[in-house]
């Protein structure tokens, strides 16, 4: 998916980003049956994503796990270390662009509305992420965000359901009813 950022309770410690609580993560990255993340598309997307990273460091956002390019075993293949930044704000690269890679840019907020308003302020809307105290509550903010979908309390994939942005993410659906209506020529015949 291409969730751009997560946006945290301005009050969380520390942007929420700790070392010893992403460590665990680096350990689902790889190969193996515990595989979640694993290798991007080609050697070509592999540079695009280590230069926004290094764009991100460059324009000042705490570097706080991953940020490299795999090595060992994996350094023949497009694995990408998983990558979480703190102290991201809305304006920067790594806030603003679809990475389609292992990275995670956390963005704190002061309130609910401006939580949404800092989702919807981009130029994609391909998917989002909304975690909240009730699934009711996360479905109501859910259907505030400019995106195509968007996965609530860590909600699963669902392959059947229509897929697609908003925005510059593009425009009609794979799947579904509306996946095949793209497949369909309408006429109209007027008497």
């Amino acid at each position: 998916m291409a969730e751009r950022s997560l946006s945290l309770d301005a009050h969380s410690s520390t942007d929420h980003a700790d070392r010893e609580e992403c460590a665990p993560r680096q350990k689902q990255f790889g190969l193996d049956d515990e595989t979640v993340i694993g290798p991007l598309v080609s050697s070509e997307h592999l540079d695009k994503v280590d230069r926004l990273v290094k764009t991100g460091v460059a324009d000042g956002a705490e570097l706080v796990t991953g940020g490299v390019r795999a090595d060992g075993s994996l350094s023949s293949g497009y694995f990408y270390r998983p990558t979480v930044f703190g102290g991201v704000t809305d304006d920067m690269t790594i806030a603003r662009e679809e990475i389609f890679g292992p990275v995670l840019s956390i963005i704190p907020f002061d309130t609910e509305e401006e939580a949404i308003e800092i989702a919807n302020d981009t130029d994609y809307g391909l998917s989002g992420g909304v975690w909240a105290g009730t699934q009711e509550h996360a479905i109501e903010v859910a259907q505030k965000l400019r995106t195509g979908q968007v996965d609530v309390n860590g909600g699963d994939f669902n392959p059947l359901a229509p897929f697609g942005g908003y925005k510059k993410s593009g425009i009609g659906r794979e799947r579904g009813a509306f996946g095949f209506e793209e497949f369909l020529e309408v006429k109209s015949i007027q008497r």
